[in-house]
């Protein structure tokens, strides 16, 4: 074997070495593709710049700046994260992290406990909402303007680690002290569940994580139990997550055999993901809902529904993200995601929308081009590919590739739903923080008069003196609306969310949305879709 032989047999164990936990055999056999001149320079130039240059150097952020800069000028999805940023990044779809099991919110610079998680460890030592947190073992986090970060850090650890927290709470009048000891704490992905019309149920999934085919499937036994026949799922806002997820997930609603998606790429050899069978909702109408959020694994459990004629899409044309990225843990406890494949839906639609390598910033604004050119707003603006054209599988009905999932029914996004004051109102973070206050003063009372979510929808109104203490503090920052028409139509909104927010607050996010979804146009236009069908 020659020398040039020799190093690339020699890198080429290396690199196999570090990837062989993520790598299958065919990616491992894609190795011998490396330009190990390529390599060699990249080495080089390493060595030179930590061994020659003018001032000292960080080698390790030498080596992030080398693969951000390579990732940066592939699709615009490749990408790396240190090892904060992945682990921030993976713990709300791993389903669980470890900590002290409370729900927060930072008043002015005091954590304040909105919800301690049931079972969790704070609940077992006795925190109540309305706590505040002011130190973390004898370390003030309150009155020292310390970032939320920070404050998160200090409360979560490994499990069984023990931490002492300092508390104040309302009518006690000395300092409460508590030592927590740190648990497994679940996350979930499930926003709500609940019958939201006679025979039709509700979901809402925030995200796919690896907690969300259990919880969906939970959801939909619960909901049948209680009468469902119906279904209304609802996938707006909702990013994607782990591929698994998504295949489990919409094995719930499809036959058995019947193709979810499929991945395919240079390197990748095609893999094809059918239902197993079995599922709780297999009969019986379904909806999706979707938007311009919609993406990766919602736009396969869309695809797949919309492909198979199983249910109808109402919507707007979803995000576009149809690529497959690899996670390749570094060992460091950083992450390089690197995109290996396609989606294809069953009919052989692929997701992604258009892009140009290395040109991320264009790819970033999509969004915001698509509402400028009305597209949300209009149907006749949405403009798809004529030279992508496909048929579902059943009633062979033409759908569209060559970007995201397009709605069966469409529903143009309401411009005029908020008036700029009250926009300027909420970017300004002041609604979110009246109501926080509000809560924390009333929240004994407000469980005492109202058992019940159901009890507070129907019966509570949000006090005038609310509503101007929101129209104060916004006139203090000279957010004024500009007539009175305007201010009218402002409080009726405002009125509206502070009374979510707080539902959001004294009660949990399945009654929150329970609420809001009485001016929801898209939850509106499916329930009109199921009366019809």
């Amino acid at each position: 074997m020659n020398n040039r032989h020799s190093i690339k047999y020699l890198l080429s164990c290396m690199l196999v070495a570090v990837l062989s936990s993520t790598l299958t055999t065919s990616c491992a056999q894609g190795l011998n593709n490396i330009d190990v001149d390529q390599l060699r320079k990249l080495q080089m130039a390493q060595v030179a710049i930590a061994s020659m240059y003018v001032d000292s150097v960080d080698q390790s952020k030498l080596t992030e700046y080398a693969i951000r800069g390579m990732l940066d000028k592939l699709d615009p999805h490749s990408s790396y994260t240190d090892a904060d940023e992945t682990r921030r990044m993976t713990e709300p779809l791993e389903g669980n992290f470890d900590g002290i099991g409370v729900q927060f919110n930072v008043l002015e610079d005091t954590l304040v406990v909105i919800q301690t998680v049931r079972k969790g460890p704070s609940e077992k030592v006795g925190i109540l909402s309305g706590d505040r947190i002011v130190a973390v073992d004898d370390e003030p986090i309150a009155g020292v303007k310390m970032a939320r970060e920070d404050m998160m850090k200090r409360l979560r650890g490994k499990k069984g680690t023990k931490v002492n927290l300092t508390i104040i709470r309302r009518d006690v009048s000395e300092p409460l002290h508590f030592l927590v000891v740190r648990d497994k704490i679940p996350v979930n992905t499930l926003d709500a569940a609940y019958m939201i019309a006679p025979g039709v149920g509700y979901i809402r999934l925030d995200r796919f994580g690896a907690p969300s085919a259990t919880e969906v499937h939970d959801a939909l036994k619960k909901l049948k139990a209680e009468g469902m026949k119906s279904l209304i799922f609802d996938l707006t806002m909702n990013t994607g997550g782990y591929l698994e997820a998504a295949f489990d997930i919409a094995n719930e609603f499809l036959d058995k055999g019947n193709l979810v998606v499929y991945t395919e790429g240079t390197n990748a050899e095609r893999n094809t993901f059918e239902a197993r069978g079995g599922g709780e909702f297999r009969k019986g109408k379904l909806v999706i809902l979707v938007d311009e959020y919609t993406a990766s694994a919602s736009e396969i459990v869309s695809g797949a529904v919309q492909d198979h004629d199983r249910g109808t899409i109402v919507g707007r044309r979803t995000f576009g993200k149809g690529l497959v990225q690899r996670p390749i843990p570094l060992p460091d406890g950083s992450m390089i995601r690197l995109t290996i494949a396609h989606y294809y839906t069953p009919s052989g639609r692929c997701i992604q929308k258009p892009y140009v390598k290395g040109q991320r910033e264009d790819y970033d604004q999509d969004l915001m081009n698509r509402f400028n050119h009305g597209e949300l707003i209009s149907i006749d603006s949405v403009h798809l590919d004529s030279t992508k054209v496909y048929q579902t599988l059943k009633k062979k009905r033409t759908v569209y590739g060559g970007g995201g999932i397009m709605p069966d029914i469409f529903v143009p996004l309401d411009t005029t739903t908020y008036t700029k004051f009250y926009q300027a109102l909420r970017r300004a973070n002041i609604i979110n923080d009246k109501a926080l206050r509000y809560v924390d003063e009333h929240r004994t009372e407000l469980r005492s008069m109202y058992p019940d979510a159901q009890t507070f929808i129907k019966e509570f109104e949000v006090p005038q003196s609310l509503v101007d203490d929101v129209l104060k503090q916004g006139k203090e920052k000279k957010l004024e609306a500009r007539d009175d028409a305007e201010l009218a139509a402002t409080i009726d909104d405002l009125r509206f969310m502070l009374k979510g927010l707080i539902i959001y607050d004294v009660f949990d996010r399945n009654e929150y949305f329970m609420f809001i979804n009485q001016r929801n146009d898209i939850v509106k236009q499916a329930l009109k879709e199921l009366k019809r069908q």
